[in-house]
């Protein structure tokens, strides 16, 4: 192992039938693509690893610490013409570590000579960061083989443009609410709270950003105490959806109380088959690939949230361009985008997303898929 160092939005509830995937025939171009780009091949693939780290513009706090720089992990796969890339950031909130998921990738090695493919990966490792490195490098070796992009492989639309959510960071209210001001232009922002006083935090970001649309994510700070309190300050301040509001272990009471505006499942929500509990608990799930084990089960889990009745959120963590690309492919179906990791770094890698201040453009193919 080598180491390196929103424009107005329609309400929460309508989603298109295109945005919902309805007549996408997902889980069949799935299976499909498994069958034509994951048979295995004459040579074997070879596979490197590396782990990166990316400085961050400032600090990103939220109310389990703080950080100054994204650590990546990086798996390739190369079959001596074409290379394959994904990109993770290992999950600590489960346990996972930079050395731990970057060993997980290496220990596949031998099964990926012997001619593992994406499809068979899904059960040859368990939902997690190292997945989905390797599933998102597997996803875009086989566009760089066929020539054409991941989304024509699966026969999904061409991905648009989108907007994201920018995040103000958890901090002292005059804290955030100068950070709001600075971003105050910006349609969409995500405003991480989850500590004693947020009723005056969001306050003073709303009242520095009276025109943005925004989001809280609590990432599990509230109590059953302060539940109720916080709520109401969230909705004074028109706020469109919370995030994760209890200790994931702990969320059961969202069951038993009156919720004036949308959940949405965040720590709780993993794979595909955690989805089913969160109905009449949550509203919303946030679909990040790193949570999920890759772009394979974060689509999947959006076909299966969306029969579930629940609104679509994709997310992730602080990252580079190379995580981003393949999850703009789940955000197509999504009512809240939150894919800004790249806009807390102090750089990006080369070719990484074209960022017009929210906006964000398809990866190109020299960055992935």
């Amino acid at each position: 192992m080598s180491v390196d160092i929103t424009a107005h939005r329609a309400p929460l509830a309508t989603l298109s039938p295109q945005l919902r995937g309805e007549g996408l025939g997902f889980t069949a171009h799935v299976d499909s693509v498994a069958m034509a780009y994951d048979a295995p091949q004459m040579s074997p693939l070879a596979l490197s690893v590396r782990v990166e780290r990316w400085p961050i513009a400032g600090a990103f706090t939220i109310s389990r610490g703080a950080k100054t720089e994204a650590v990546v992990v990086v798996a390739e796969l190369s079959d001596g013409t074409h290379r394959g890339r994904g990109e993770c950031v290992p999950y600590a909130r489960y346990g996972e570590t930079v050395e731990g998921v970057a060993a997980a990738i290496e220990a596949m090695e031998p099964e990926i000579a012997r001619g593992l493919d994406r499809d068979r990966l899904q059960s040859a490792m368990p939902p997690g960061g190292a997945r989905n490195a390797l599933d998102c490098a597997f996803w875009d070796l086989a566009a760089k083989r066929a020539g054409r992009a991941v989304h024509e492989l699966i026969g999904l639309p061409a991905p648009k443009v989108l907007t994201t959510a920018y995040t103000i960071s958890l901090a002292a209210p005059d804290t955030m609410a100068k950070a709001a001001a600075g971003a105050a232009d910006r349609p969409l922002l995500k405003v991480k709270l989850g500590a004693p006083g947020d009723p005056a935090r969001i306050a003073a970001v709303r009242r520095a950003a009276p025109k943005a649309e925004l989001i809280v994510d609590a990432n599990e700070g509230w109590t059953a105490d302060d539940l109720a309190e916080n709520l109401a300050a969230c909705a004074q301040a028109a706020v469109t959806l919370i995030e994760q509001p209890l200790p994931a272990e702990r969320d059961d009471v969202l069951a038993h109380i009156a919720r004036p505006l949308p959940i949405c499942a965040d720590e709780s929500a993993h794979a595909a088959a955690s989805l089913s509990a969160l109905v009449g608990k949550y509203d919303a799930v946030n679909l990040k690939l790193d949570k999920a084990g890759g772009l394979t089960e974060a689509l999947a889990m959006a076909h299966e949230a969306e029969r579930l009745g629940l609104t679509l959120m994709v997310g992730c963590m602080v990252a580079t361009s190379l995580a981003m690309a393949p999850a703009m492919l789940v955000a197509q179906r999504a009512r809240v985008v939150d894919l800004d990791g790249p806009l807390l770094l102090a750089r990006d890698r080369p070719d990484g997303l074209c960022y017009e201040g929210s906006r964000v453009h398809p990866p190109a193919p020299a960055l992935w898929g």
